[in-house]
């Protein structure tokens, strides 16, 4: 169980749910279930979470209890409710689902689906290869436990390389290998936040750094990001450490998730200087950094202007390489690194020996690997763009200049609405509010083109199909499986 929800917060959490499409063809009871399955659908309602009773509800809706009494009953028949006389009623899920890659709930049979949740591509052709080389160097560390908390030597070296080559000077003592980029986020929080600790994230962000965060119980601010190709307000964004003094503050300057700004070098130094007068660390996430676009030269690292050990960055192999290889590393001061491996003995010991000799192999052939998967990824880009303009013009849709998400501004707010029906047509979507807090970015979706240019055209084809019928329609229907974000 994951608590309870009061009649209020429902409530509020519902919002205009009899103003839904729709409604006027739909009875008060079964526009309440339906909104309630869309809170289910957007992940702002979670698995074992009990409803307010009948009276509560209705008291805090205005509406009459036999309204409320039939929208449970109705989410009852279609699973998504389970009661027991006495004790209340929880939200659940129909049977026959598993968890998808993306963390939504999804139904077995969906090889069909075209999924625009995940914003990462599929393996590079070199990766058997370094596969098969890293098989063939595993005999000179099987004499050992296996256990390296900070990571094998060699890919230590590897990625200080890589930031030394960044203009970065970086020894291998700086560098910690973890289990993918997420895993990294997760151990310097452990180390450096408390719980109910106070974090400035941007507005919108990498959803699975929110659950992270909600993980440490963090008192989260948010900065909010400009729609056009500037990105951050430098003064808002300054303002916001010097009035919060929040303890950290995790940013992507690279290519942001999911908008693809690019922070200029400018902003990054004066960022860390105020992080420096104010006492947060800031914690900077590299993960598109290998995947700028069009010739886009990169500004110097974060860390390059950090004086006083208050970056730590965080990167990995998921984006430009493969998520199947769970590799990633954090770079800080050598002291932090150490303390980071004594917080991580408590959670996993050390990162797979295999896979880290598999990694050292790739970054080995970077240049060739990074290079293919640039042209890839502006191939596809264009694509979907192009698609964008002829389906669904009245998107506005600013160009990335790396990364590999588009940031769409919708013709309305609707985003959780458009994902629910694009899942009846074959195609699965993040909608805007998964990347913030409290239910906001309803105009915005992020699309993703890490797939195929004919899956991407085909993909924006269904989903104009489904925004018009958005606006003709009403009815909405619902899939069985509910997401949760």
């Amino acid at each position: 169980m994951t608590g309870q929800v009061r009649g209020v917060q429902l409530a509020r959490l519902l919002g205009q749910w009899h103003a839904l499409p729709g409604r006027r063809r739909s009875p008060d009871y079964a526009a309440l279930a339906g909104a309630v399955r869309g809170l289910l659908a957007d992940g702002r309602l979670p698995l074992g979470v009990r409803l307010p009773a009948e009276r509560e509800l209705a008291e805090a809706l205005r509406i009459s209890r036999t309204t409320v009494t039939a929208a449970y009953r109705q989410l009852r028949e279609t699973g998504h409710l389970a009661s027991r006389r006495g004790a209340g009623s929880w939200t659940m899920l129909p049977g026959n689902h598993r968890v998808a890659s993306t963390g939504l709930w999804t139904p077995l049979d969906d090889r069909e689906m075209i999924d625009l949740g995940v914003a990462a591509l599929a393996a590079p052709p070199q990766l058997l290869a370094a596969a098969r080389a890293a098989a063939e160097d595993l005999p000179r560390y099987l004499g050992g436990a296996g256990y390296h908390p900070t990571g094998i030597i060699e890919l230590r070296e590897a990625v200080a390389d890589g930031y030394t080559a960044r203009g970065l000077p970086t020894s291998a003592d700086q560098i910690m290998v973890t289990s993918g980029t997420q895993h990294a986020l997760d151990l310097v929080l452990r180390l450096a936040l408390a719980p109910g600790g106070s974090v400035l994230v941007e507005s919108p962000t990498y959803p699975n750094a929110l659950a992270a965060l909600a993980g440490r119980r963090a008192r989260i601010t948010t900065h909010g990001l400009a729609a056009d190709a500037g990105g951050w307000e430098s003064d808002l964004l300054l303002g916001s450490l010097r009035q919060t003094r929040p303890k950290l503050a995790y940013l992507i300057p690279e290519f942001q998730n999911p908008t693809g700004h690019l922070m200029p070098a400018s902003l990054r130094e004066r960022v860390v200087a105020a992080a420096h007068a104010v006492g947060t660390d800031l914690v900077i996430d590299e993960s598109f950094v290998d995947l700028p676009l069009d010739g886009t030269e990169l500004p110097p690292p974060t860390a390059t202007f950090d004086r006083h050990s208050r970056v730590i960055s965080i990167g990995g192999m998921s984006k430009p390489y493969w998520g199947g290889l769970r590799i990633g590393w954090v770079r800080a001061s050598a002291p932090q690194v150490q303390r980071l491996a004594a917080v991580r003995v408590g959670v996993d010991m050390a990162s797979p020996v295999l896979d880290q000799l598999v990694a050292v192999h790739l970054l080995a052939d970077a240049k060739a690997i990074v290079a293919d998967r640039r042209t890839q990824l502006a191939a596809q880009r264009d694509a979907l763009l192009g698609a964008l303009a002829h389906r669904l013009p009245d998107w506005r849709v600013t160009v990335p200049r790396g990364g590999v998400t588009l940031w769409a501004e919708l013709d309305g707010p609707v985003s959780s609405a458009l994902a629910r029906a694009a899942e009846e047509v074959g195609v699965r979507l993040a909608p805007g509010p998964r990347f913030g807090l409290d239910g906001t970015l309803e105009r915005f979706l992020r699309l993703p083109f890490t797939l195929p240019a004919a899956d991407l055209v085909e993909a924006v084809g269904r989903i104009a199909a489904v925004r018009y019928d958005l606006d003709r329609t009403g009815r909405q229907r619902w899939r069985e499986p509910a997401v949760i974000a």
